[in-house]
């Protein structure tokens, strides 16, 4: 199968039951700005991709939100448990953006694309909800371009400064994602990008 533009990646998170009923246990929660992201997206495109015929299994569900009246982590941790108490066995993990730049050393984020904006890689900027008809939001701040065309690189904010650039060497070489996906290209900072 082939995914070429947004609508083909709505389109495939709204054929999956499992992915549509997480999606629908988080909107429960009525967060501020929030998102599923991350790996959760990234390893399904990239599923469909390599027409895999299961799921591939993924460490965390990263669910974000933007709520800058409570940066305590002890609101993550009760979210968390509201999130388990609802669907059990997910390994859910939350996190308010408005906290994260503290923990990331950087300046404040002014919404949760805007930390999805400064995640390591461009196949892993990704984000989806609903929107309260039920229908599939997409965000991609660095575009689609590298999570369909398999190719993983730095997003253009940890490309801007060496110290980045390493924390997004060591990240790829950790997950080792090619060896899952094994049409996936992992540039490195010494190569070209």
């Amino acid at each position: 199968m082939t995914i070429k533009n947004e609508e083909d990646i709505v389109r495939i998170i709204n054929g999956d039951t499992w992915i549509m009923d997480l999606l629908k246990t988080v909107k429960t929660l009525n967060l501020p700005d929030w998102w599923i992201c991350a790996g959760f997206v990234r390893s399904k495109i990239w599923d469909v991709l390599h027409n895999f015929s299961e799921r591939t299994p993924i460490p965390d569900i990263d669910v974000i939100y933007f709520n800058p009246l409570n940066i305590e982590e002890s609101e993550e941790k009760i979210l968390e448990e509201k999130l388990n108490h609802l669907m059990p066995g997910i390994p859910w993990s939350v996190k308010n953006q408005a906290r994260m730049h503290v923990i990331n050393h950087l300046p404040p984020y002014t919404s949760s694309v805007d930390g999805i904006s400064k995640f390591p890689e461009t196949v892993t900027a990704l984000g989806v909800k609903l929107d309260n008809e039920n229908n599939v939001i997409l965000t991609a701040p660095w575009g689609i371009n590298d999570v369909v065309n398999l190719e993983v690189k730095p997003t253009p904010f940890f490309a801007e400064s060496m110290e980045r650039l390493q924390i997004y060497e060591n990240r790829v070489a950790k997950k080792a994602w090619e060896l899952v996906w094994y049409k996936v290209k992992v540039y490195r900072t010494n190569s070209s990008l």
